[in-house]
């Protein structure tokens, strides 16, 4: 399969395509938030982005940036080739319910131990999710969980055409 054009990238703005495999996590301080029923049920300035190649970052929350009354476990794992075993939740917000929504890492594999217990959230199953107040897109595909912005360029896998990558 050849390799994707990536795209131009201006000031202030990242490529994917400069991103690692394997993927490399780091703390942000970004104000990350979700909303799910009209309410930010999550919160925080002490996160971490995983970044990978042709991937937008995945950004985890502490646990405790999440409402207590919110995070319900979900009968679902995943296994992640880099960073191990994950266990799944729903979001619950008054009368709304995001199905495996969100996803944690108990014992992440070596290299990722900072995230052990802290959550992603998939964007496109929950209203929104916020970075510095800006508005993300989910990034395309229904198994990926990467959080688009403006700061970031693609192209970005998930697309129609983009499995072999």
């Amino acid at each position: 399969m050849r390799r994707p054009q990536p795209l131009p990238v201006t000031d202030g703005q990242e490529s994917v395509w400069d991103y690692p495999r394997p993927p490399r996590l780091e703390t942000t301080t970004a104000r990350l938030e979700v909303v799910l029923d009209g309410r930010v049920i999550a919160r925080t300035t002490h996160g971490w982005r995983v970044l990978e190649t042709s991937h937008p970052p995945t950004y985890y929350l502490p646990a405790d940036a999440f409402d207590p009354d919110v995070v319900v476990a979900a009968d679902d794992s995943s296994w992640c080739e880099w960073k191990g075993a994950a266990s799944w939740f729903d979001l619950v917000a008054g009368d709304t319910v995001a199905n495996r929504a969100a996803w944690t890492y108990r014992q992440p594999a070596p290299g990722f131990e900072a995230i052990a217990g802290a959550m992603a959230v998939m964007p496109g199953r929950v209203e929104r999710c916020l970075v510095d107040g800006e508005i993300v897109r989910p990034q395309p595909g229904e198994f990926y969980g990467g959080w688009v912005t403006d700061s970031v360029v693609g192209p970005f896998k998930g697309d129609p055409g983009t499995l072999g990558w």
